[in-house]
């Protein structure tokens, strides 16, 4: 038994050169999906705090949708909902990209990590002191320009704590990965589980692993933190 679970822990954190490892595969997940939906948050947050309706309704019908649905539930509609419409199936590029298992996942990763990210951004959005807004109108700022180089860059910043709860969460949620087979960390537990009957071990190991990817995660927004909101830290006489 000892030697089986000895195998699965190279299946944790060593590659065989052809397949990656359960936690190469699930930071992997979690980069791209946080990545999509931080691009995909940025003009969508934008729209949600605009005061055209036709802009804003859309966006907060998505938000709505995908912060008060469960995860799950939106990976298995993308893994096994979708895939069953012959209209997908019928269309070479849809069925290549909906019968992969990693590619359903990260898509319904993105969307969800989106939908929360944009209403972080949207309220950080809000909450930019009024004057900085007028100061910047009054150098004849364009809406884009005004945007581009003082709100966005403002709201990102004073968004970085709430964000790196939602980067957390994230993380938290990749868990959900093995639905569509997707070898992440908590798949690779499961198989050790099922083989070796050590449940301790098993997942005790993958506990360590998600705690030591947050702990970094955490050390890292609060460098992050500490170097771009200290304009916010009360100044000392």
């Amino acid at each position: 038994m000892n030697e089986i679970i000895h195998d699965y822990w190279k299946a944790y954190l060593w590659s065989d050169g052809l397949h990656m490892t359960g936690m190469a595969m699930t930071l992997w997940l979690l980069v791209l999906s946080i990545a999509i939906g931080f691009v995909l948050s940025i003009p969508l947050s934008v729209a949600r705090v605009s005061n055209n309706p036709v802009l804003r309704g859309p966006v907060w019908f998505f938000t709505y949708v995908f912060r008060g649905t469960p995860l799950y539930i939106q990976l298995l509609l993308f893994y096994t909902g979708i895939y069953s419409l012959s209209v997908v199936r019928d269309h070479e590029f849809l069925d290549m990209f909906f019968r992969e298992g990693f590619n359903c996942t990260v898509l319904a990763f993105a969307l969800n990590t989106c939908a929360y990210t944009t209403e972080i951004f949207a309220g950080a959005i809000r909450s930019v002191p009024y004057g900085e807004v007028e100061a910047a109108r009054a150098f004849g700022m364009s809406k884009f320009t005004l945007y581009r180089r003082v709100i966005l860059p403002s709201a990102l910043r004073r968004a970085l704590p709430f964000y790196s709860n939602e980067v957390i969460l994230m993380l938290h949620a990749t868990t959900v990965a093995f639905t569509a087979t997707v070898p992440d960390i908590l798949k690779i537990a499961r198989d050790v589980n099922s083989a070796t009957y050590s449940s301790f071990e098993a997942f005790g190991i993958a506990a360590v692993l998600y705690a030591a990817i947050a702990l970094t995660l955490v050390w890292l927004f609060r460098k992050g933190e500490a170097r771009w909101l200290a304009f916010l830290q009360p100044q000392r006489a």
